[in-house]
């Protein structure tokens, strides 16, 4: 939101415009206005935009689509979903992996697994939340700040200059964002939201995770590695 905010190349010629726009001018007041009233802002600023940072606009293949960063201390680092290595995998999370392995079947038990999912961001998965900031234990807090806005256009302009992508669309805040790409020139795969009150909704057993894979190799396209990165040097033999 500001100069020492560094937005890879690819994505500011995609969205460097809307900078200079009032919404964006008023989230980077109110994200100012949090740090002089010493709020505790997740991700740290410079993580903000991790996701778009971690794969050109043109290696995009599949997108997943949260809602706001976690509000617990460490757990955000801009990718949603993910949480850095070394801190606990969050329900929602546990529930994908759970998912994961029951569509294509993982080398370890979850318990295995740390939750940062940057490997995924590597092969061309764009893990975007629709907020990209949130306040210390206040969970949406950021929302109706602006993000939403500049996430909306994300969207609408990748699905325009691209084609054939496949959107993972968990809940009904990410089914919403859907609604901005033509199902004619995308693959867009619905389901509740991982979270524990939803996931036994339609969630578990859903098989995003093969049909994504199916669709990109329709395309040509490598499949994806589902495999969470694993924790290594864990010796207990607790189920």
């Amino acid at each position: 939101m500001n100069q020492r905010v560094n937005l890879s190349a690819s994505w500011l010629a995609l969205l460097g415009d809307q900078f200079d726009l009032p919404y964006m001018q008023q989230l980077r007041d109110f994200l100012l206005m949090q740090k002089r009233q010493g709020k505790q802002v997740y991700p740290p600023g410079e993580q903000m935009f991790a996701a778009l940072n971690a794969i050109a606009v043109d290696d995009v293949r599949v997108v997943v689509i949260g809602q706001d960063p976690y509000h617990g201390p460490g757990q955000a680092h801009g990718l949603s979903f993910s949480v850095p290595h070394g801190v606990a995998i969050p329900p929602s999370l546990r529930n994908i992996f759970k998912e994961i392995d029951s569509d294509i079947g993982l080398q370890e038990t979850v318990k295995h697994y740390c939750g940062d999912l940057t490997s995924w961001a590597q092969q061309g998965v764009l893990l975007l939340n629709s907020v990209l900031s949130v306040e210390h234990a206040q969970a949406a807090s950021h929302q109706g700040q602006g993000w939403e806005q500049f996430t909306d256009v994300l969207v609408t302009r990748l699905a325009q200059r691209r084609q054939g992508l496949v959107f993972l669309l968990w809940g009904s805040y990410a089914q919403k964002k859907g609604k901005l790409v033509d199902g004619d020139r995308h693959h867009l795969l619905s389901a509740p939201h991982p979270s524990p009150l939803s996931a036994h909704r339609g969630f578990l057993g859903c098989k995003h995770f093969s049909t994504t894979n199916q669709l990109l190799l329709a395309q040509g396209l490598s499949a994806i590695d589902w495999s969470p990165t694993t924790i290594t040097h864990i010796h207990s033999d607790i189920s």
